[in-house]
């Protein structure tokens, strides 16, 4: 686990040039197909060399969600360890691995008529009149979002327009999501500053690899709209949101680093909640702790 940019993915393939190793990805973005460079994913080359799984699996007009991912992480991990190989999660999606980990919430499903009540509303009202009605219904979850997590907001109020409990009411009660145990390892930068220049360095990467003609592709294949989860993505909803004409494009990167910096800082804040092995990566040693882990791994 580790936040964006923290270099996540070029540790898994060198463990992998090590060890009997196929990479299960735990990325909400990398499911999506035809969003590939907004989401620094793997290239066929790499993907040749290491089995990647949970990547291109859905078109970016579907939506995944936790319960999913779960029910086909399960499944690659055992496909994996039936091939007498050892299973790698590795991304930055917290809510996966928390799913993953410690069970999923009994939670009704999302109900397409009260999310487009919801928006409306937002649309008339804005976000924060929405999040500042959540605090009085559910302060526990309104005071861990920030008044612009549109995403999260809109399920806050959905859950309780469908059961009338608070979210954080059903969400006290979980279900085992799988028997076994993970070893979890965090990759976790001490220096601020070179993480944030990394951010920048991969969002000038992305830009100069073609992102804006990435999404104007997407709209023209697939029936896009903004609310949907694909285009929420950091990256893409900003690219999203110059293409629509709502920010002048000189502001793309500036926006696009921001909310990738607060995005680095909300993983952060939950890693520092687990119970993972954090290590520096700017410590050399990461690649050495894994590799111990790993030596000492039984494939059941």
């Amino acid at each position: 686990m580790g936040p964006t940019a923290s270099g996540k993915s070029a540790l898994a393939m060198t463990l992998a040039e090590q060890f009997p190793i196929e990479i299960v990805s735990v990325d909400s973005a990398q499911v999506y197909r035809g969003m590939d460079i907004g989401t620094a994913k793997p290239d066929a080359a790499t993907r040749s060399r290491v089995a990647h799984h949970l990547i291109d699996i859905l078109d970016p007009t579907e939506r995944y969600s936790a319960a999913r991912f779960c029910r086909d992480a399960l499944a690659a991990i055992d496909a994996i360890r039936g091939r007498g190989r050892v299973p790698l999660l590795v991304g930055g999606t917290m809510l996966y691995f928390k799913a993953l980990r410690e069970g999923l919430s009994q939670l009704p499903a999302g109900d397409p008529q009260v999310r487009a009540a919801i928006d409306a509303r937002a649309a008339r009202e804005g976000w924060e009149a929405l999040h500042r009605e959540l605090a009085g219904i559910d302060p526990s979850t309104a005071a861990r979002l920030a008044p612009g997590d549109s995403q999260r907001i809109q399920r806050a109020l959905e859950v309780f327009a469908i059961t009338g409990q608070p979210l954080s009411t059903l969400q006290g009660g979980r279900r085992a999501a799988h028997a076994g145990e993970f070893e979890a390892f965090a990759l976790m930068p001490q220096d601020r500053a070179d993480l944030h220049a990394r951010i920048a360095a991969r969002l000038d990467d992305m830009l100069a690899a073609g992102l804006v003609d990435e999404v104007r592709g997407l709209r023209r294949r697939f029936a896009l709209s903004d609310d949907l989860p694909s285009m929420r993505c950091v990256g893409y909803r900003q690219v999203w949101q110059t293409l629509s004409g709502e920010f002048p494009e000189a502001t793309l990167r500036e926006r696009a680093i921001a909310a990738t910096r607060q995005l680095a800082k909300r993983q952060i804040t939950w890693l520092r909640s687990t119970d993972a092995t954090l290590i520096d990566p700017a410590a050399g040693n990461a690649v050495q702790v894994l590799a111990e882990a790993l030596c000492c791994t039984r494939v059941s």
